[in-house]
């Protein structure tokens, strides 16, 4: 295999729109493009995430599955991000202004759930 690094992952979403605001207007991922299914309604949006690759928000017709912050369920657990260690006031600083409660907190970490639940981390690990 010629593995080359990171494409990109993709998530499903009720609320395309919000979802795709706390990435884009929160975390200041760059929209890049919006796909729309055949009859006009939007079927994705893809930001960019910093450092390579992008998240595609996909369009879901169901209700989020609420779950607990640490679960035995197999599967994706979080999309984690690299910040730098000295940007981590800002971060708390800025979830806190937007509303968006911290769900758990590490020495490197800081985590919290996007508008319909995923788990996202920013961490500095292992800079101390």
């Amino acid at each position: 295999m010629d593995v080359q690094g990171f494409h990109h992952v993709a998530i499903q979403a009720r609320d395309i729109e919000r979802v795709t605001g706390f990435y884009r207007d929160l975390l200041g991922f760059p929209e890049l493009t919006r796909h729309l299914h055949p009859d006009g309604s939007l079927r994705s949006i893809w930001v960019g995430v910093p450092g390579g690759g992008f998240l595609a928000i996909e369009a879901a017709g169901g209700e989020p599955v609420s779950t607990p912050f640490r679960h035995e369920a197999p599967g994706l657990l979080m999309l984690a991000f690299r910040i730098p260690k000295a940007a981590r006031a800002g971060v708390v600083d800025t979830f806190t202004r937007a509303g968006v409660p911290l769900e758990h907190e590490t020495r490197w970490s800081v985590y919290v759930r996007d508008p319909e639940g995923n788990r996202v981390a920013l961490s500095h690990h292992p800079e101390d």
